[in-house]
């Protein structure tokens, strides 16, 4: 039997993913960022859902 454990998606590329960051938004604290492994290496540009800022 396998076990599947669920992630969360990557607010950059939309994947679901298990090794992630988590962190409020830096301008407004609102939205909580997820960011994958790869997308945080490349620096892959993020947008916050709640206010719009956009940061790498």
């Amino acid at each position: 039997m396998v076990e599947v454990i669920p992630g969360k998606a990557c607010i950059s590329c939309g994947r679901l993913t298990s090794t992630y960051t988590e962190f409020k938004c830096p301008k407004c604290g609102a939205s909580m960022i997820i960011r994958c492994h790869h997308c945080r290496e490349t620096s892959n540009v993020y947008k916050c859902e709640a206010c719009g800022f956009e940061g790498p």
